[in-house]
């Protein structure tokens, strides 16, 4: 039996009800989330559950929609199932106020550096990461610099020349 999104949405109706909600399909993905509070749980039956068996972590990533209140902050998991070729879309938000989000890195060794990358840039805090710091910026930086909390350039600057950066 092959494998398709219907069956994954409807396995996942199954064992968490309305926990899991706004399923949509976009270029052939499955896309759906969950509140913060169950993602390991999520995580650990797609993984688990021989009939889904979404064993490798392709990426995890964070998004900030900052006019998004109460859920500034977004995980993004992409999950693959290799025996059935299937790609997966799981995402959970959080608060910029409670930015606690559980580790994924005890499932998939591979959150382990994506999960830094994402506190490094968004500041969202994996509990039970085993070595949650800055992997590319440095220890003093007291700003998250991926979140929209800053303007992109100062307007009201005279030293620079915009023909320089082909606005002139």
């Amino acid at each position: 039996m092959a494998l398709s999104n219907e069956t994954i949405q409807n396995k996942l109706i199954e064992k968490f009800g309305d926990q899991v909600l706004n399923f949509s399909t976009a270029s052939g993905i499955l896309s759906f989330e969950s509140s913060k509070e169950i993602n390991l749980k999520v995580l650990q039956y797609l993984y688990e559950e021989p009939i889904l068996g979404f064993t490798f972590l392709t990426d995890l990533c964070g998004v900030n929609y900052p006019n998004n209140i109460g859920a500034e902050l977004v995980v993004v998991y992409h999950l693959h199932n290799f025996s059935e070729n299937i790609r997966l879309r799981y995402s959970v938000s959080t608060s910029v106020n409670e930015t606690a989000v559980f580790t994924a890195s005890k499932l998939f060794e591979s959150a382990n550096w994506m999960e830094r990358e994402t506190y490094d840039f968004f500041g969202i805090n994996f509990v039970g990461h085993p070595n949650l710091k800055r992997i590319l910026n440095v220890e003093e930086m007291d700003y998250f610099p991926l979140r929209k909390e800053y303007p992109l350039e100062d307007q009201t600057r005279i030293d620079k020349d915009d023909e320089m950066f082909g606005r002139g």
